[in-house]
């Protein structure tokens, strides 16, 4: 079976998850009502945030949670996903996907980020464009 692309991830058919976890977890204690997102639910949160504003993935996962009726969201999952998010992205690009088109993954990832460092294309791309957006000098 052939390696699934970041494109392919990024639309995978899974469900969202809201649970009451057991144990504590990262900086979610036991009993605290969690949600796990999907890769297209972190993309279309990204869509919406406004050219030339950025947030972190801390605020992102506070966003998500209150949104979904949870009191936390997955440290982890949300990293993944977010990190699928940006592949995809690059994946698109490569296709000759025009940058406008793009989900802004770059108003979450900094250049400076451990997510960054992970990325399979490096952070040149995530400085221009926050650059471009004013973002950094």
């Amino acid at each position: 079976m052939a390696k699934k692309s970041w494109i392919e991830k990024l639309n995978s058919d899974k469900p969202p998850i809201l649970k009451v976890i057991d144990k504590a977890f990262a900086d979610i204690p036991a009993g605290g009502k969690m949600f796990i997102a999907t890769p297209k639910i972190i993309e279309s949160h990204i869509r919406q945030i406004p050219e030339g504003h950025q947030t972190d993935l801390k605020t992102l996962r506070n966003d998500l949670a209150i949104e979904h009726q949870a009191e936390y969201s997955c440290p982890v999952t949300t990293s993944i996903f977010l990190r699928t998010v940006a592949e995809a992205a690059h994946e698109m690009r490569e296709r000759g996907e025009r940058v406008e088109n793009l989900p802004p993954f770059w108003r979450v990832i900094d250049e400076n980020s451990k997510l960054a460092g992970k990325l399979s294309f490096g952070v040149d791309f995530i400085v221009q464009m926050r650059k471009e957006e004013g973002l950094i000098e």
